[in-house]
């Protein structure tokens, strides 16, 4: 068991960097349990929720930690979207956003909401 001195020099040696991979690797590996599990831990919403804020965090992460984390992130969508077949949870719609003007407007609408790709690509 360390020492309370090798704890705090540990802390010390922390960076914001280190908290937000290590926050990111924990919602990956926790969205990939909720969306792969066999019994009650099972939970597609929970599992798009922890994708979602992996995603949101990617702009703040080390560019040379990206490459592996959206491999990651690819690999956790793939497996959403099998156990969703293919159709992206139902959600409410917003408000402010205006309605598609032609029906090729709606198309291209529908289309967009089922794809999900990483920012930045």
């Amino acid at each position: 068991m360390p020492t309370e001195e090798e704890l705090r020099e540990q802390i010390r040696q922390l960076t914001v960097d280190d908290i937000l991979l290590q926050t990111v690797v924990t919602l990956i590996n926790l969205s990939g349990r909720r969306l792969t599990a066999q019994d009650d831990e099972k939970d597609v919403e929970q599992g798009k929720k922890g994708i979602d804020a992996a995603r949101a965090l990617l702009p703040l992460l080390p560019q040379e930690q990206l490459g592996p984390i959206k491999d990651a992130l690819s690999q956790l969508q793939m497996i959403y979207v099998k156990e969703t077949g293919g159709q992206p949870p139902s959600e409410q719609p917003q408000a402010d956003q205006p309605p598609a003007q032609t029906p090729e407007e709606a198309a291209r609408e529908e289309a967009r909401a089922k794809l999900w790709t990483p920012p930045g690509t």
